[in-house]
């Protein structure tokens, strides 16, 4: 009855209560959202918009970051290569604030509006302290002028402020990503498959946006003018934010959940007290509420499953609960629903399927980093024309954007017609398989052409950038091949996460994937580490040495494939393992379809 007080006054008609979303969200004021008057791809837009521009404004930062360190700070290419691994992996890191915020107390409009803010802070200050203490002498940074010393005052003013760019946009990006789904119903069923086409078009916008970022201010930037890019990163992601704010009224809005970590810990609490009770067969016995819905601010029900057995014991009920709940002394902490058990395992199948995408996000991180250091090794100029080494990850993003449309409008309609009648392409499982692959692909593509590089080198150069006679555009099949496997790890990532995280936790979902990026930014840095260390004992330069001419990057970049051969081989064992969240009005068989990894 609450959605029909929205409609008009006396229309009781059926098609009216339609006209209301069937999934519970609610409009700005509280009410429940009326299809025609919020959301879907008007909302989208705005969103995917908001998404470009704040991509444009982080990778304005983030592209050029180690040349920064390089140039500006006059730090060696192993010192900078880490730095950007711990930043970019702290971004990512700060996606789990986020998503804990806006899952438990904030919801996902305010969470996002805030983090903006902060986003835009931090770009603000980066952007002062660069052309205030940083730039000196003036047209400092780039491939012929150095920088001078700095104090460690003005040392800690730039790390402040990059953090914060960090924070801003770690607490932003889970939520951005989960609220732009938000948008659109997908118990509708036209609105269900523009959901799904809305991930791959978020992934697009933000590979879309990153371009600007690579090609024009990456240009700048190399030629020293930092300063500039830094401001431009500001007013971008200041009109994001301001975009962001003007589409107020028409977004769906999801109500918080409350605290994860209590109702985890409810649940392991519950199963512990009761693990010496002998449980009943039949799983019709156990705790739950009725109706489609569960007492969590109207999260849809989350069905029995036979996985961690253990965990039912925190919804068997006792003599004593039963006393309870008579007297109406019902404790959580001994006896909970099965939605609420359900919602612990949920959280625990998905683990061993993230945990196999962080090896992939270590072969990802290597293209902001040593991608960047092996092209400045490399003829980077055609003609009087020098080609700056970051914006080669402009084929990255025309791959992303290629494979996207190859996978949305060829791949996935011709492999629905090979399946079975009824049933989709190829399900999110299968296309982060088809990722790891290509990744694999990558990192020997890119081994091979440094064989190459260093064979063109002038191992005794003392400024070493442009060393070697082969051409940076060598580099373009590494970059592509990882474009093609973002478009089926990542964009797959965030299809399987956010599908299978219960109604409460979806913030978490997305924040899992770009945690998989941050854990693969930090165990990338531990490899350089680790590399460096075993291999300049004997006083042997090492893999990476500070001039790659007499180095072996080729060796590192084919340790990176073997270790992502592996982790492929252990991927499939667990994708085949892995058994789908299954909800209230959700036939097994178009769950089974969804996430099945067996073609």
């Amino acid at each position: 009855m609450a959605c029909l007080e929205v409609c008009k006054e006396g229309k009781l008609k059926e098609e009216q209560e339609e006209a209301c979303t069937q999934d519970g969200s609610v409009d700005w004021h509280g009410r429940p959202a009326i299809k025609a008057k919020s959301g879907q791809w008007t909302a989208g837009i705005i969103i995917l918009l908001n998404q470009g521009l704040a991509t444009l404004a982080f990778f304005g930062v983030g592209v050029n970051l180690v040349l920064f360190l390089t140039r500006v700070l006059d730090q060696n290419n192993a010192e900078a290569a880490n730095n950007v691994s711990k930043w970019t992996g702290t971004v990512y890191i700060f996606s789990l604030v986020g998503a804990f915020l806006s899952d438990s107390y904030w919801g996902r409009y305010k969470t996002c509006a805030i983090f903006q803010v902060i986003f835009v802070i931090g770009l603000v200050s980066l952007s002062l302290s660069s052309y205030l203490f940083l730039i000196r002498p003036r047209g400092c940074g780039n491939q012929e002028m150095p920088c001078g010393s700095h104090s460690g005052l003005e040392i800690t003013l730039f790390y402040l402020s990059i953090y914060l760019v960090a924070l801003g946009n770690g607490g932003y990006q889970p939520n951005i990503a989960t609220f732009g789904a938000d948008q659109f119903d997908e118990d509708d069923p036209k609105e269900g498959h523009s959901k799904v086409a809305f991930f791959s078009y978020f992934y697009l916008a933000l590979n879309l946006g990153s371009l600007f970022s690579n090609t024009i201010l990456g240009y700048f930037e190399d030629e020293g003018m930092w300063a500039l890019g830094f401001w431009v990163s500001a007013g971008s992601a200041l009109a994001a934010l301001v975009l962001f704010l003007v589409g107020t009224t028409r977004y769906r809005h999801f109500k918080p959940s409350g605290n994860p970590l209590s109702r985890f810990s409810q649940v392991l609490v519950a199963a512990i007290r009761k693990c010496s009770v002998d449980m009943p067969p039949d799983t019709d016995e156990l705790y739950d509420i009725d109706g489609n819905y569960s007492s969590m601010n109207g999260n849809r029900k989350i069905l029995h499953t036979d996985e961690f057995k253990f965990l039912d014991r925190a919804a068997y009920i006792s003599t004593r609960d039963v006393e309870e709940q008579k007297k109406g002394t019902h404790s959580m902490w001994r006896l909970c629903p099965v939605t609420q058990v359900e919602e612990v395992k949920c959280v625990l199948r998905l683990l061993p399927i993230w945990l196999c995408t962080i090896i992939y996000s270590v072969v990802f991180t290597q293209m902001a980093s040593l991608f960047v250091e092996q092209g400045a090794a490399m003829k980077t100029t055609v003609s009087n024309f020098r080609i700056p080494p970051a914006s080669m990850s402009s084929f990255d993003i025309l791959s992303v954007a290629l494979f996207i449309f190859l996978y949305r409008r060829v791949l996935d309609p011709l492999v629905t017609r090979i399946k079975k009648k009824g049933s989709r392409g190829l399900t999110e499982l299968q296309r982060m398989g088809i990722g790891l692959v290509i990744a694999i692909m990558a990192m020997v593509s890119a081994g091979i052409v440094e064989c190459y590089r260093l064979k063109h080198a002038d191992k005794d150069c003392m400024h070493c950038e442009g060393s070697s006679s082969l051409s940076i555009f060598w580099q373009v099949p590494q970059y592509a091949f990882i474009g093609a496997s973002e478009v089926f790890m990542y964009v797959g990532q965030l299809e399987f996460f956010n599908a299978q995280t219960p109604d409460g936790l979806k913030s978490f979902g997305s924040a899992l994937c770009m945690t998989s990026i941050s854990l693969g930014n930090y165990v990338s840095s531990l490899l350089v580490t680790m590399v460096m260390k075993i291999s300049t004992e004997d006083h042997m330069p090492g893999w990476i040495p500070g001039n790659l001419n007499k180095g072996h990057l080729d060796w590192f970049y084919f340790l990176l494939a073997g270790l992502t051969t592996i982790d492929l081989i252990v991927y499939i064992a667990c994708a085949r393992w892995y058994k789908s969240i299954k909800l209230e009005g959700k036939t097994a068989e178009n769950i089974d379809d969804q996430v099945s990894f067996k073609l």
